[in-house]
């Protein structure tokens, strides 16, 4: 991962992190999605994208998100280095493999 890259999705995950300590889940997130569409290439950025979704499943009570999420981090581990849906938001509200539009202000750290 480039130092742009890693710069832009440590920004997202420390945004996800402050909001989820102040149990706003939802903008928390919003965050990990958007650190999901940056790091999904890379096995540990994107495991660890899928761990803070679940732990918002937990404090949430979704069971759905859980197991998704813990699903969605088997995958990643063994996915991230061979093939991944662009633009994919990581959350149980959308198909694994379905690819996604990437966010305007993302794309640059993506290209």
């Amino acid at each position: 991962m480039n130092s742009e890259l890693k710069h832009a999705f440590n920004n997202e995950m420390i945004l996800a992190k402050t909001s989820y300590e102040k149990a706003d889940y939802t903008t928390a997130f919003y965050h990990l999605e958007r650190a999901h569409i940056l790091g999904q290439s890379y096995i540990i950025a994107h495991t660890y994208s899928h761990w803070w979704m679940c732990k918002i499943g937990f404090k949430t009570h979704n069971a759905k998100e859980i197991i998704g999420q813990f699903a969605r981090m088997a995958a990643s581990i063994v996915f991230s280095r061979i093939w991944v849906p662009l633009g994919n938001t990581g959350g149980t509200n959308v198909s694994p493999f379905k690819p996604m539009p990437i966010p305007d202000d993302l794309k640059r750290f993506l290209s």
